[in-house]
C-alpha cells in the first residue's frame, strides 16, 4: 500500500514539472510580430514571378485567412491577431491589396462585426478587397464577407444564413424539481436571472430578448443592402435565416462570383491591380493545443462525468445544461 502511494506521488510530481515546463515554454516562445509581416516558409508565398514582377518585386498582396467560430479566441480563430493583421496591413505601403478567405459558420455578432469595421477602416487607404468564399461563409461569415469590393464563392460554397439568435433560454425547473434539485439565486432586479434553466422566462424578458434580436437583424440586414446595392425589402425577404447554395447567392445579388480561387486571384492581380505575377502571402493564424489546456479538458470532462453519474443523467446531457446557462449573447448562426 504505502509503495502505491509513494508510486503515485512520483507520477504527480512528475506530472506538476511537465505542466510547468510546457507553460513556461509558452511564455517565452516566440511570436509573430503584430507590427511586422513575416513570411514563415516558402510555401507561405505564392503566384510571385520574379520575371514579369520585378518592378514591383518588393509589392505583395496579403491572403488572410478567417476560419472556424467568430468569438474572441479558439483553436482557428484569434480576433485581437486578425485586428492586428488587418492594421500592420492597412499601414504597410508594400502591401497592395487583401484577399480574405473565410470558412466559418458565424459566431458573436460584437466580434463580426469589429473585422468587418476593420475591413472598411483598410479600404479607407485606397487598397481593395477581395473575399474567397471557402465551404461555408455564412451568417457572421457573411456579415464580414460584405466588407469586400468584390466577393467570390467556390461553387460548393454554403453561405447566407442571414439571421440573428439573440439567446436561448431551456427551462429544466420541472426535471430538476423531480431530481429533488432546488436552485436559489440571490439577486438584485427582476430580470437578472433571465435564461437561467431552473426557472422559466417570462413574457417580459422574451420581448427584451426579442428586442435585442431584431435591433441586431436591422443592422445586419442595413449592411448587406449598403455594401450589395440591394433595396432593404429585397434583402428582408431573403434574410429569413436559411443558407444559399453558391448559384442561389449569385442570383440573388448576394455575392459576384461563382469561381476557383486561381481565377480570384488572377482576377485581382491582373485586372484590379494590374500587377501580374506579384507576390501572395499566406496569412494565417495557427493555435495547437498546449499539453496544459488538454489536462484541463481531460479533468473538466472527468468532473462532468462525475457530476452526472451522481444525478442519474448523461453527461452530454450535463454538458448541453451548462452551455445553455452560459451562452455568449448575441449569435448569428
Amino acid at each position: 500500500m504505502k509503495k502505491d502511494v509513494k508510486t503515485g506521488i512520483i507520477v504527480l510530481i512528475i506530472l506538476i514539472i511537465v505542466v510547468i515546463g510546457v507553460s513556461v515554454g509558452s511564455i517565452f516562445s516566440t511570436h509573430q510580430n503584430p507590427n511586422s509581416i513575416k513570411i514563415k516558409s516558402k510555401s507561405d508565398v505564392t503566384n510571385y514571378d520574379p520575371k514579369i514582377a520585378k518592378e514591383y518585386k518588393k509589392d505583395y498582396v496579403a491572403a488572410v485567412h478567417i476560419e472556424g467560430t467568430i468569438e474572441s479566441a479558439n483553436q482557428t480563430y484569434n480576433q485581437k491577431w486578425l485586428l492586428d493583421t488587418i492594421s500592420t496591413l492597412k499601414n504597410d505601403d508594400r502591401n497592395e491589396g487583401m484577399i480574405v478567405y473565410i470558412n466559418s459558420p458565424g459566431g458573436a455578432v460584437y466580434q463580426a462585426d469589429e473585422i468587418y469595421l476593420a475591413l472598411q477602416d483598410y479600404k479607407t487607404t485606397g487598397k481593395k478587397i477581395y473575399i474567397y468564399m471557402g465551404p461555408m461563409a455564412a451568417s457572421g461569415g457573411y456579415y464580414i464577407a460584405c466588407a469586400g469590393n468584390k466577393i467570390y464563392a467556390n461553387r460548393n460554397t454554403l453561405t447566407g444564413s442571414i439571421g440573428v439568435i439573440a439567446g436561448q433560454s431551456v427551462d429544466m425547473s420541472e426535471f430538476l424539481s423531480k431530481m429533488g434539485i432546488k436552485a436559489t439565486t440571490i439577486h438584485a432586479g427582476k430580470n437578472k436571472t433571465m435564461g437561467s434553466i431552473s426557472e422559466p422566462l417570462t413574457e417580459e424578458q422574451k420581448a427584451i430578448m426579442q428586442s435585442i434580436a431584431d435591433e441586431c437583424y436591422d443592422q445586419f440586414c442595413g449592411i448587406v443592402a449598403t455594401q450589395r446595392d440591394l433595396p432593404i425589402e429585397k434583402v428582408h425577404s431573403l434574410a429569413d435565416g436559411r443558407i444559399y447554395t453558391a448559384n442561389q447567392a449569385l442570383s440573388h445579388g448576394l455575392i459576384d462570383s461563382v469561381d476557383s480561387w486561381e481565377n480570384m486571384l488572377k482576377d485581382f492581380t491582373e485586372s484590379e491591380l494590374e500587377k501580374p505575377g506579384i507576390k501572395v502571402i499566406t496569412l494565417k493564424k495557427e493555435k495547437k493545443q498546449k499539453f496544459v489546456d488538454y489536462m484541463m479538458d481531460t479533468i473538466s470532462n472527468f468532473e462532468q462525468t462525475q457530476t452526472a453519474a451522481k444525478l442519474g443523467i448523461p453527461a452530454s446531457l450535463l454538458k448541453d445544461m451548462e452551455s445553455f446557462n452560459s451562452y455568449p449573447a448575441y449569435l448569428y448562426k
